[in-house]
Protein backbone atom coordinates (compact mmCIF):
# COMPACT_ATOMS: atom_id res chain seq x y z
CA UNK A 1 0.00 0.00 0.00
CA UNK A 2 1.35 3.41 -1.06
CA UNK A 3 0.35 6.76 0.36
CA UNK A 4 1.38 8.05 -3.24
CA UNK A 5 -1.26 6.08 -4.95
CA UNK A 6 -4.12 5.75 -2.77
CA UNK A 7 -4.00 9.42 -1.05
CA UNK A 8 -2.87 11.08 -3.74
CA UNK A 9 -5.25 13.82 -3.28
CA UNK A 10 -4.87 13.60 0.50
CA UNK A 11 -2.03 16.62 0.75
CA UNK A 12 -3.45 18.75 3.43
CA UNK A 13 -4.63 15.31 5.83
CA UNK A 14 -1.38 14.05 5.28
CA UNK A 15 0.06 17.21 6.99
CA UNK A 16 -2.28 16.95 9.50
CA UNK A 17 -1.49 13.33 10.11
CA UNK A 18 2.77 13.34 10.17
CA UNK A 19 2.33 16.64 12.61
CA UNK A 20 0.28 14.21 15.25
CA UNK A 21 2.98 11.47 14.71
CA UNK A 22 5.59 14.22 15.62
CA UNK A 23 3.37 15.10 18.62
CA UNK A 24 3.33 11.55 19.88
CA UNK A 25 6.65 11.28 19.74
CA UNK A 26 7.15 14.59 22.13
CA UNK A 27 4.64 12.96 24.60
CA UNK A 28 6.54 9.96 24.54
CA UNK A 29 9.20 11.43 25.42
CA UNK A 30 7.84 13.99 27.77
CA UNK A 31 6.50 10.70 29.73
CA UNK A 32 9.58 9.06 29.82
CA UNK A 33 11.77 12.23 30.93
CA UNK A 34 9.10 12.52 33.90
CA UNK A 35 10.00 8.86 35.19
CA UNK A 36 13.53 9.49 34.55
CA UNK A 37 12.72 12.49 37.53
CA UNK A 38 10.68 10.46 39.72
CA UNK A 39 13.65 7.62 39.82
CA UNK A 40 15.99 9.87 40.43
CA UNK A 41 13.90 11.53 43.00
CA UNK A 42 13.28 8.16 44.75
CA UNK A 43 16.58 7.13 44.50
CA UNK A 44 17.47 10.44 46.61
CA UNK A 45 14.61 9.88 49.29
CA UNK A 46 16.08 5.98 49.33
CA UNK A 47 19.50 7.66 50.01
CA UNK A 48 17.88 9.94 52.46
CA UNK A 49 16.02 7.47 54.57
CA UNK A 50 19.14 5.29 54.89
CA UNK A 51 21.11 8.09 55.68
CA UNK A 52 19.01 8.88 58.37
CA UNK A 53 19.13 5.81 59.90
CA UNK A 54 23.08 5.06 59.95
CA UNK A 55 24.71 5.68 63.18
CA UNK A 56 26.16 8.37 64.52
CA UNK A 57 29.56 8.56 65.13
CA UNK A 58 30.59 8.51 68.73
CA UNK A 59 27.02 7.98 70.28
CA UNK A 60 25.00 5.11 71.62
CA UNK A 61 23.73 3.81 68.74
CA UNK A 62 27.42 3.18 67.32
CA UNK A 63 27.63 0.80 70.47
CA UNK A 64 24.64 -1.07 69.96
CA UNK A 65 26.03 -2.30 66.38
CA UNK A 66 27.65 -5.33 67.66
CA UNK A 67 24.59 -6.83 67.86
CA UNK A 68 23.50 -9.17 65.11
CA UNK A 69 20.23 -7.82 64.47
CA UNK A 70 21.31 -4.36 64.70
CA UNK A 71 23.97 -5.72 62.20
CA UNK A 72 21.54 -6.97 59.83
CA UNK A 73 19.69 -3.36 59.84
CA UNK A 74 22.37 -2.02 59.40
CA UNK A 75 23.23 -4.38 56.34
CA UNK A 76 19.87 -3.59 55.19
CA UNK A 77 20.86 0.08 54.99
CA UNK A 78 23.61 -0.73 53.14
CA UNK A 79 21.63 -2.63 50.69
CA UNK A 80 19.02 -0.29 49.81
CA UNK A 81 21.79 2.57 48.83
CA UNK A 82 22.98 0.18 46.55
CA UNK A 83 18.82 -0.47 45.81
CA UNK A 84 18.97 3.68 45.52
CA UNK A 85 21.74 3.60 42.99
CA UNK A 86 20.12 1.16 40.55
CA UNK A 87 17.25 3.38 40.41
CA UNK A 88 19.87 6.54 39.65
CA UNK A 89 21.06 4.15 36.81
CA UNK A 90 17.59 3.68 35.48
CA UNK A 91 17.28 7.15 35.68
CA UNK A 92 20.89 7.95 33.77
CA UNK A 93 19.95 5.35 30.84
CA UNK A 94 16.53 6.29 30.41
CA UNK A 95 17.83 10.27 29.73
CA UNK A 96 20.48 9.11 27.77
CA UNK A 97 19.20 6.49 25.61
CA UNK A 98 15.94 7.53 25.19
CA UNK A 99 15.41 11.04 26.12
CA UNK A 100 18.19 12.46 24.51
CA UNK A 101 18.10 10.24 21.36
CA UNK A 102 14.73 10.78 20.34
CA UNK A 103 14.84 14.24 21.28
CA UNK A 104 17.89 14.43 18.34
CA UNK A 105 15.64 12.15 16.33
CA UNK A 106 12.43 14.66 16.72
CA UNK A 107 14.45 17.27 15.15
CA UNK A 108 15.47 15.12 12.54
CA UNK A 109 12.06 14.08 11.53
CA UNK A 110 10.63 17.62 11.86
CA UNK A 111 13.42 18.79 9.66
CA UNK A 112 12.77 15.60 7.64
CA UNK A 113 8.42 16.83 7.46
CA UNK A 114 9.27 20.42 6.50
CA UNK A 115 11.58 19.63 3.53
CA UNK A 116 9.06 17.45 1.96
CA UNK A 117 6.18 19.38 2.22
CA UNK A 118 8.08 22.43 1.40
CA UNK A 119 8.41 20.58 -2.12
CA UNK A 120 4.99 19.35 -2.21
CA UNK A 121 4.01 23.02 -2.05
CA UNK A 122 6.33 23.89 -4.69
CA UNK A 123 4.65 21.01 -6.82
CA UNK A 124 1.39 22.47 -6.24
CA UNK A 125 2.61 26.00 -6.88
CA UNK A 126 3.68 24.34 -10.22
CA UNK A 127 0.54 22.69 -10.97
CA UNK A 128 -1.46 25.80 -10.36
CA UNK A 129 0.52 27.92 -12.83
CA UNK A 130 0.13 25.49 -15.38
CA UNK A 131 -3.34 25.25 -15.05
CA UNK A 132 -3.82 29.44 -14.46
CA UNK A 133 -1.54 29.65 -17.85
CA UNK A 134 -4.16 27.02 -19.67
CA UNK A 135 -6.69 28.92 -18.54
CA UNK A 136 -5.27 31.82 -19.64
CA UNK A 137 -4.52 30.57 -23.54
CA UNK A 138 -8.34 29.03 -23.38
CA UNK A 139 -9.92 32.55 -22.76
CA UNK A 140 -7.83 34.37 -24.87
CA UNK A 141 -8.50 31.70 -27.87
CA UNK A 142 -11.85 32.10 -26.90
CA UNK A 143 -11.86 35.61 -26.85
CA UNK A 144 -10.22 36.14 -30.31
CA UNK A 145 -12.65 33.61 -32.08
CA UNK A 146 -15.26 36.17 -30.97
CA UNK A 147 -13.54 38.96 -32.03
CA UNK A 148 -12.70 37.45 -35.76
CA UNK A 149 -16.61 35.78 -35.54
CA UNK A 150 -17.62 39.69 -35.19
CA UNK A 151 -14.82 40.86 -37.91
CA UNK A 152 -16.73 38.69 -40.35
CA UNK A 153 -20.10 39.78 -39.47
CA UNK A 154 -19.18 43.20 -39.86
CA UNK A 155 -17.42 42.58 -43.33
CA UNK A 156 -20.10 40.72 -44.71
CA UNK A 157 -22.94 43.37 -44.06
CA UNK A 158 -20.04 46.24 -45.51
CA UNK A 159 -19.87 44.08 -48.09
CA UNK A 160 -23.80 43.81 -48.95
CA UNK A 161 -24.12 47.12 -48.14
CA UNK A 162 -24.19 49.55 -51.45
CA UNK A 163 -24.10 52.84 -50.26
CA UNK A 164 -20.39 51.74 -48.71
CA UNK A 165 -17.32 52.30 -50.11
CA UNK A 166 -15.20 49.75 -51.96
CA UNK A 167 -11.89 51.14 -49.52
CA UNK A 168 -14.22 50.85 -46.36
CA UNK A 169 -14.85 47.12 -47.61
CA UNK A 170 -11.19 46.34 -48.00
CA UNK A 171 -11.20 47.59 -45.14
CA UNK A 172 -13.42 45.64 -43.20
CA UNK A 173 -12.31 42.89 -44.91
CA UNK A 174 -8.61 43.07 -43.72
CA UNK A 175 -9.96 43.52 -40.80
CA UNK A 176 -11.67 39.79 -40.76
CA UNK A 177 -8.55 38.63 -41.88
CA UNK A 178 -6.61 39.71 -38.96
CA UNK A 179 -8.89 38.92 -36.42
CA UNK A 180 -9.21 35.45 -38.29
CA UNK A 181 -5.27 35.46 -38.06
CA UNK A 182 -5.06 35.84 -34.39
CA UNK A 183 -7.89 32.95 -33.48
CA UNK A 184 -5.55 30.71 -35.39
CA UNK A 185 -2.64 32.18 -33.44
CA UNK A 186 -4.43 31.51 -29.75
CA UNK A 187 -5.82 28.23 -31.14
CA UNK A 188 -2.21 27.20 -31.29
CA UNK A 189 -0.93 28.81 -28.35
CA UNK A 190 -3.95 27.20 -26.25
CA UNK A 191 -3.12 23.68 -27.99
CA UNK A 192 0.57 23.85 -26.90
CA UNK A 193 -0.88 24.83 -22.88
CA UNK A 194 -2.94 22.57 -23.07
CA UNK A 195 -0.30 19.65 -23.89
CA UNK A 196 1.79 21.25 -21.67
CA UNK A 197 -0.78 21.11 -18.51
CA UNK A 198 -1.58 17.80 -19.22
CA UNK A 199 1.64 16.77 -19.19
CA UNK A 200 2.36 18.28 -16.07
CA UNK A 201 0.29 17.44 -14.48
CA UNK A 202 0.36 14.00 -15.11
CA UNK A 203 3.86 14.37 -14.16
CA UNK A 204 2.26 15.63 -10.36
CA UNK A 205 0.10 12.98 -9.71
CA UNK A 206 1.48 10.04 -10.84
CA UNK A 207 4.96 10.84 -10.52
CA UNK A 208 6.35 13.82 -8.46
CA UNK A 209 3.07 13.76 -5.72
CA UNK A 210 3.65 10.19 -5.25
CA UNK A 211 7.36 10.82 -4.60
CA UNK A 212 6.72 13.49 -2.43
CA UNK A 213 3.70 10.98 -0.58
CA UNK A 214 5.88 8.05 -0.05
CA UNK A 215 8.96 9.57 1.40
CA UNK A 216 6.44 10.91 3.80
CA UNK A 217 5.20 7.37 4.12
CA UNK A 218 8.92 6.10 4.79
CA UNK A 219 9.06 8.94 7.66
CA UNK A 220 6.32 8.07 9.10
CA UNK A 221 6.79 4.52 9.17
CA UNK A 222 10.34 5.11 10.67
CA UNK A 223 8.66 6.98 13.60
CA UNK A 224 6.67 4.01 14.54
CA UNK A 225 9.48 1.73 14.38
CA UNK A 226 11.70 4.31 16.77
CA UNK A 227 9.17 4.59 19.02
CA UNK A 228 8.09 0.51 19.01
CA UNK A 229 12.51 0.04 19.92
CA UNK A 230 12.53 2.75 22.15
CA UNK A 231 9.94 0.94 24.30
CA UNK A 232 11.74 -1.91 23.62
CA UNK A 233 15.10 0.24 25.49
CA UNK A 234 12.38 1.51 28.48
CA UNK A 235 11.63 -2.07 29.60
CA UNK A 236 15.16 -3.29 28.97
CA UNK A 237 16.53 -0.57 31.18
CA UNK A 238 14.62 -1.61 34.19
CA UNK A 239 15.19 -5.19 33.20
CA UNK A 240 19.31 -4.47 32.93
CA UNK A 241 18.90 -3.82 36.73
CA UNK A 242 17.08 -6.77 38.29
CA UNK A 243 19.50 -8.78 39.24
CA UNK A 244 21.47 -6.07 40.58
CA UNK A 245 18.40 -5.37 42.34
CA UNK A 246 18.02 -9.33 43.44
CA UNK A 247 21.28 -9.37 44.66
CA UNK A 248 20.47 -5.99 47.20
CA UNK A 249 17.66 -7.88 48.08
CA UNK A 250 19.32 -11.67 48.67
CA UNK A 251 21.68 -9.14 50.36
CA UNK A 252 19.23 -8.36 52.77
CA UNK A 253 17.75 -11.83 53.27
CA UNK A 254 21.04 -13.00 53.95
CA UNK A 255 21.63 -10.02 56.69
CA UNK A 256 18.10 -11.62 57.81
CA UNK A 257 19.70 -14.94 58.09
CA UNK A 258 22.77 -13.83 60.13
CA UNK A 259 20.67 -13.00 62.64
CA UNK A 260 21.74 -15.18 65.59
CA UNK A 261 19.63 -14.55 69.08
CA UNK A 262 21.70 -16.46 71.10
CA UNK A 263 24.81 -14.40 70.22
CA UNK A 264 22.87 -10.95 71.06
CA UNK A 265 22.18 -12.89 74.01
CA UNK A 266 25.70 -13.63 75.13
CA UNK A 267 26.45 -10.05 74.20
CA UNK A 268 24.16 -8.39 76.20
CA UNK A 269 25.25 -10.72 79.06
CA UNK A 270 29.23 -8.94 78.60
CA UNK A 271 27.66 -5.79 77.81
CA UNK A 272 25.71 -5.53 81.55
CA UNK A 273 27.39 -8.07 83.80
CA UNK A 274 28.16 -6.49 86.70
CA UNK A 275 31.05 -9.19 88.38
CA UNK A 276 28.72 -9.68 92.08
CA UNK A 277 27.22 -12.76 93.36
CA UNK A 278 23.57 -12.97 94.02
CA UNK A 279 22.81 -11.48 97.43
CA UNK A 280 22.53 -15.08 99.94
CA UNK A 281 19.02 -16.44 102.01
CA UNK A 282 17.49 -13.75 104.28
CA UNK A 283 17.23 -15.21 107.60
CA UNK A 284 14.41 -16.07 109.58
CA UNK A 285 13.52 -13.24 112.03
CA UNK A 286 11.83 -14.85 115.30
CA UNK A 287 9.56 -12.53 116.77
CA UNK A 288 8.64 -14.59 119.40
CA UNK A 289 11.68 -14.31 121.37
CA UNK A 290 14.44 -11.00 121.47
CA UNK A 291 17.30 -12.13 119.37
CA UNK A 292 19.23 -10.44 117.07
CA UNK A 293 19.00 -10.28 113.61
CA UNK A 294 22.58 -12.60 112.04
CA UNK A 295 23.88 -10.98 108.63
CA UNK A 296 24.08 -13.95 105.96
CA UNK A 297 27.59 -14.10 104.75
CA UNK A 298 26.70 -13.14 101.44
CA UNK A 299 24.39 -10.00 101.90
CA UNK A 300 24.61 -7.50 100.26
CA UNK A 301 22.78 -4.84 102.45
CA UNK A 302 24.69 -1.63 102.86
CA UNK A 303 26.91 -0.79 105.68
CA UNK A 304 23.98 1.28 107.42
CA UNK A 305 21.76 -2.07 107.53
CA UNK A 306 24.26 -4.33 108.27
CA UNK A 307 24.65 -4.12 111.93
CA UNK A 308 20.96 -3.41 112.63
CA UNK A 309 19.06 -6.70 112.62
CA UNK A 310 17.53 -6.47 116.06
CA UNK A 311 13.61 -6.34 115.51
CA UNK A 312 11.32 -3.62 117.81
CA UNK A 313 8.13 -5.17 118.73
CA UNK A 314 5.38 -3.79 116.98
CA UNK A 315 7.68 -2.38 114.51
CA UNK A 316 6.68 -3.26 110.44
CA UNK A 317 9.52 -4.48 108.70
CA UNK A 318 10.03 -3.15 105.34
CA UNK A 319 11.51 -5.08 102.25
CA UNK A 320 15.02 -3.06 101.02
CA UNK A 321 15.26 -2.54 97.23
CA UNK A 322 17.79 -3.54 95.67
CA UNK A 323 20.91 -2.45 97.14
CA UNK A 324 22.41 -1.20 93.54
CA UNK A 325 19.22 0.94 92.53
CA UNK A 326 21.12 4.19 94.08
CA UNK A 327 23.46 6.82 92.31
CA UNK A 328 25.53 9.20 92.80
CA UNK A 329 23.59 12.12 92.18
CA UNK A 330 26.42 14.66 92.35
CA UNK A 331 28.07 12.55 89.55
CA UNK A 332 25.46 12.78 87.46
CA UNK A 333 24.43 16.35 87.67
CA UNK A 334 28.56 17.07 86.61
CA UNK A 335 28.01 14.17 84.09
CA UNK A 336 31.74 12.82 84.52
CA UNK A 337 33.12 9.77 86.03
CA UNK A 338 36.37 8.95 87.80
CA UNK A 339 39.24 8.35 85.40
CA UNK A 340 39.63 4.50 86.64
CA UNK A 341 35.62 4.12 86.08
CA UNK A 342 35.38 2.92 89.86
CA UNK A 343 31.76 4.35 89.63
CA UNK A 344 31.27 1.23 87.04
CA UNK A 345 30.36 -2.48 88.55
CA UNK A 346 33.81 -4.99 88.69
CA UNK A 347 33.04 -6.52 85.82
CA UNK A 348 32.22 -3.62 84.03
CA UNK A 349 34.61 -1.74 85.00
CA UNK A 350 37.35 -4.47 83.86
CA UNK A 351 35.94 -4.03 80.38
CA UNK A 352 36.57 -0.37 80.30
CA UNK A 353 39.75 -0.72 81.68
CA UNK A 354 40.68 -3.46 79.28
CA UNK A 355 39.23 -1.03 76.13
CA UNK A 356 41.51 1.65 77.03
CA UNK A 357 44.38 -0.12 77.41
CA UNK A 358 43.71 -1.67 73.87
CA UNK A 359 43.65 1.97 72.86
CA UNK A 360 46.16 3.76 74.39
CA UNK A 361 48.66 0.77 73.31
CA UNK A 362 47.29 0.85 69.87
CA UNK A 363 48.10 5.04 69.67
CA UNK A 364 51.46 3.52 71.10
CA UNK A 365 52.01 1.33 68.57
CA UNK A 366 51.55 4.23 66.23
CA UNK A 367 53.78 6.97 68.10
CA UNK A 368 56.59 4.11 67.84
CA UNK A 369 55.92 3.39 64.26
CA UNK A 370 56.12 6.81 63.15
CA UNK A 371 59.18 6.73 65.51
CA UNK A 372 60.82 4.36 62.91
CA UNK A 373 60.06 6.13 59.75
CA UNK A 374 61.69 9.68 61.32
CA UNK A 375 64.87 7.83 62.81
CA UNK A 376 65.13 5.65 59.12
CA UNK A 377 64.63 9.30 57.13
CA UNK A 378 67.51 10.97 59.35
CA UNK A 379 69.86 8.03 58.69
CA UNK A 380 68.76 8.72 54.59
CA UNK A 381 68.80 12.39 54.85
CA UNK A 382 72.52 11.97 56.66
CA UNK A 383 73.56 10.10 54.17
CA UNK A 384 71.91 12.08 50.91
CA UNK A 385 72.10 15.82 52.34
CA UNK A 386 70.72 16.57 48.90
CA UNK A 387 67.34 14.38 49.47
CA UNK A 388 66.54 16.51 53.00
CA UNK A 389 67.63 18.34 55.91
CA UNK A 390 68.30 15.76 58.87
CA UNK A 391 68.28 18.53 61.37
CA UNK A 392 64.16 19.38 60.55
CA UNK A 393 63.82 15.57 61.72
CA UNK A 394 65.85 15.69 64.71
CA UNK A 395 63.31 18.49 65.76
CA UNK A 396 59.99 15.97 65.47
CA UNK A 397 61.87 13.10 67.24
CA UNK A 398 61.93 14.48 71.11
CA UNK A 399 57.99 15.49 71.07
CA UNK A 400 57.76 12.17 69.55
CA UNK A 401 59.61 9.97 72.87
CA UNK A 402 57.59 12.43 75.05
CA UNK A 403 54.29 11.07 73.49
CA UNK A 404 55.84 7.73 73.87
CA UNK A 405 56.90 8.07 77.29
CA UNK A 406 53.42 9.92 78.23
CA UNK A 407 51.33 6.95 76.52
CA UNK A 408 53.69 3.97 77.99
CA UNK A 409 52.95 5.61 81.81
CA UNK A 410 49.07 6.19 80.75
CA UNK A 411 49.15 2.45 79.50
CA UNK A 412 50.96 1.25 82.98
CA UNK A 413 48.36 3.09 84.88
CA UNK A 414 45.27 1.40 83.30
CA UNK A 415 47.10 -1.51 83.40
CA UNK A 416 47.57 -1.28 86.99
CA UNK A 417 44.13 -0.88 87.24
CA UNK A 418 43.32 -3.53 85.32
CA UNK A 419 45.32 -5.96 87.69
CA UNK A 420 43.58 -4.69 90.50
CA UNK A 421 40.13 -5.36 88.99
CA UNK A 422 41.15 -9.09 87.57
CA UNK A 423 42.43 -10.25 90.79
CA UNK A 424 39.50 -8.57 92.81
CA UNK A 425 36.91 -10.38 90.57
CA UNK A 426 34.78 -12.77 92.67
CA UNK A 427 33.87 -16.45 91.60
CA UNK A 428 30.70 -18.13 91.76
CA UNK A 429 32.26 -20.17 95.02
CA UNK A 430 34.31 -17.80 96.86
CA UNK A 431 32.08 -15.87 99.00
CA UNK A 432 34.80 -14.83 101.31
CA UNK A 433 36.61 -13.07 98.62
CA UNK A 434 34.75 -11.10 97.46
CA UNK A 435 33.35 -10.23 101.13
CA UNK A 436 37.16 -9.54 102.28
CA UNK A 437 39.21 -8.43 99.21
CA UNK A 438 36.27 -6.40 97.67
CA UNK A 439 34.36 -4.38 99.93
CA UNK A 440 36.14 -4.15 103.09
CA UNK A 441 39.02 -1.79 101.83
CA UNK A 442 36.39 0.32 100.09
CA UNK A 443 33.56 0.47 103.21
CA UNK A 444 36.05 1.88 105.84
CA UNK A 445 37.33 4.95 103.21
CA UNK A 446 33.75 6.16 102.34
CA UNK A 447 31.64 5.38 105.37
CA UNK A 448 31.51 9.23 106.32
CA UNK A 449 30.19 9.86 102.59
CA UNK A 450 27.58 7.35 102.88
CA UNK A 451 26.22 9.47 105.91
CA UNK A 452 26.47 12.62 103.79
CA UNK A 453 24.42 10.96 101.10
CA UNK A 454 21.80 9.14 102.63
CA UNK A 455 18.87 8.32 100.96
CA UNK A 456 19.30 10.04 98.03
CA UNK A 457 18.18 7.22 95.37
CA UNK A 458 17.52 7.79 91.62
CA UNK A 459 14.73 5.92 90.46
CA UNK A 460 16.59 4.54 87.29
CA UNK A 461 18.48 1.53 89.06
CA UNK A 462 21.51 2.54 87.52
CA UNK A 463 25.14 1.50 89.24
CA UNK A 464 26.70 4.13 92.23
CA UNK A 465 29.89 5.24 92.59
CA UNK A 466 29.21 5.65 96.18
CA UNK A 467 31.18 2.37 96.96
CA UNK A 468 29.52 2.10 100.42
CA UNK A 469 26.11 1.20 98.99
CA UNK A 470 27.66 -1.98 97.64
CA UNK A 471 30.01 -2.67 100.35
CA UNK A 472 29.50 -5.38 103.27
CA UNK A 473 31.09 -5.49 106.15
CA UNK A 474 30.37 -7.63 109.49
CA UNK A 475 29.39 -5.63 112.33
CA UNK A 476 28.45 -6.36 115.94
CA UNK A 477 25.49 -5.34 116.74
CA UNK A 478 24.61 -2.35 119.48
CA UNK A 479 22.26 -0.89 121.27
CA UNK A 480 22.52 2.41 119.13
CA UNK A 481 21.48 -0.01 115.72
CA UNK A 482 18.40 -0.61 117.65
CA UNK A 483 17.27 3.07 117.84
CA UNK A 484 18.08 4.14 114.26
CA UNK A 485 17.30 0.90 112.80
CA UNK A 486 17.35 1.34 109.02
CA UNK A 487 14.41 -1.14 108.11
CA UNK A 488 11.96 1.36 110.15
CA UNK A 489 10.02 4.03 108.18
CA UNK A 490 11.10 7.30 106.92
CA UNK A 491 9.18 9.67 108.66
CA UNK A 492 6.54 12.05 107.38
CA UNK A 493 7.64 15.39 106.42
CA UNK A 494 4.71 16.84 104.42
CA UNK A 495 1.91 16.03 101.94
CA UNK A 496 1.39 16.27 98.23
CA UNK A 497 -0.96 16.10 95.90
CA UNK A 498 -0.15 14.68 92.13
CA UNK A 499 -0.94 17.56 89.87
CA UNK A 500 -0.53 14.79 86.92
CA UNK A 501 -0.58 11.55 86.07
CA UNK A 502 2.50 9.86 86.30
CA UNK A 503 2.77 5.94 85.03
CA UNK A 504 6.31 4.93 87.42
CA UNK A 505 7.72 2.27 84.98
CA UNK A 506 11.12 2.33 85.94
CA UNK A 507 12.44 0.64 89.49
CA UNK A 508 12.30 2.72 92.27
CA UNK A 509 9.53 5.02 91.04
CA UNK A 510 5.78 4.39 91.98
CA UNK A 511 2.49 5.65 90.05
CA UNK A 512 0.20 8.17 90.90
CA UNK A 513 -3.03 9.68 89.64
CA UNK A 514 -3.91 13.14 88.97
CA UNK A 515 -5.22 14.50 92.07
CA UNK A 516 -4.27 11.83 94.58
CA UNK A 517 -2.88 12.77 97.74
CA UNK A 518 0.40 10.98 99.55
CA UNK A 519 2.94 11.47 102.30
CA UNK A 520 6.24 12.98 101.28
CA UNK A 521 9.24 11.49 103.03
CA UNK A 522 11.93 12.75 101.15
CA UNK A 523 12.07 16.32 99.09
CA UNK A 524 13.74 16.90 96.06
CA UNK A 525 17.53 17.21 96.91
CA UNK A 526 18.45 19.08 93.31
CA UNK A 527 17.87 16.07 90.85
CA UNK A 528 14.21 16.40 89.90
CA UNK A 529 13.03 13.34 92.18
CA UNK A 530 10.61 13.62 95.24
CA UNK A 531 9.84 10.51 97.52
CA UNK A 532 6.39 9.89 98.35
CA UNK A 533 4.77 6.80 100.15
CA UNK A 534 1.71 5.58 100.17
CA UNK A 535 -0.81 3.73 102.81
CA UNK A 536 2.90 2.82 105.20
CA UNK A 537 3.90 0.17 102.97
CA UNK A 538 4.37 1.14 99.03
CA UNK A 539 7.02 4.13 98.48
CA UNK A 540 8.91 5.16 95.71
CA UNK A 541 10.15 8.36 94.01
CA UNK A 542 8.07 11.12 91.15
CA UNK A 543 9.20 13.95 89.58
CA UNK A 544 8.85 17.04 91.83
CA UNK A 545 7.16 18.41 88.66
CA UNK A 546 4.65 16.58 88.69
CA UNK A 547 3.52 16.73 92.50
CA UNK A 548 2.55 19.80 94.84
CA UNK A 549 4.49 19.80 98.05
CA UNK A 550 3.55 20.64 101.10
CA UNK A 551 6.35 20.55 104.00
CA UNK A 552 5.77 20.10 107.53
CA UNK A 553 8.95 22.71 108.87
CA UNK A 554 9.23 20.07 112.18
CA UNK A 555 9.22 17.18 110.77
CA UNK A 556 11.76 18.20 108.41
CA UNK A 557 13.79 19.56 111.11
CA UNK A 558 13.73 16.49 112.98
CA UNK A 559 14.36 14.08 109.66
CA UNK A 560 17.60 15.99 109.07
CA UNK A 561 18.26 15.75 113.34
CA UNK A 562 17.67 11.28 113.04
CA UNK A 563 20.26 11.49 110.13
CA UNK A 564 23.33 13.71 111.99
CA UNK A 565 22.83 11.25 114.52
CA UNK A 566 22.67 8.15 112.78
CA UNK A 567 25.91 9.38 110.82
CA UNK A 568 27.43 10.00 114.14
CA UNK A 569 26.73 7.19 116.04
CA UNK A 570 27.69 5.44 113.09
CA UNK A 571 31.19 6.50 112.72
CA UNK A 572 31.84 5.60 116.62
CA UNK A 573 30.81 2.01 115.92
CA UNK A 574 33.29 1.67 113.67
CA UNK A 575 35.76 3.70 115.51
Amino acid sequence: MSWGSELWDQFDNLEKHTQWGIEVLEKYIKFVKERAEIEISYAKQLRNLSKKYQPKKNSKEEEENKYSSCKAFQSTLHEMNDYAGQHEVISENMSSQITAELSRYVQEVKQERKSHFHDGRKIQQHIETCWKQLEASKRRFERDCKEADRAQQYFERMDADLNVTKADVEKARQQAQLRHQMAEDSKGDYSVSLQKFNHEQHEHYYTQIPNIFQKLQEMEEKRIVRIGESIKTYAEIDRQVIPIIGKCLDGITKAAEGIDQQQDSRLVIEAFKSGFEPPGDVEFEDYTQPMKRTISDTSLTTSKSDGKSEAKPGGKSRGKLWPFIKKNKLSLKLGTSPEDFSNLPPEQRRKKLQQKVDELNKDLQKELDQRDALTKMKDVYSKNPQMGDAASVDQKLPEIEQNIEKLRLEAQKFEGWLAEVEGRLPTRNDNSRRQSEVYEAQNNSTVNNNCAQDRESSPDGSYTEDQSQETEVKVTPTEFDDEFDDEEPLPTIGTCKALYPFEGQNEGTIAVEEGEVLSVIEEDKGDGWTRIRRNEDEEGYVPTSYVEVYLDRNAKVHQKETSFLACLFSSWDRG
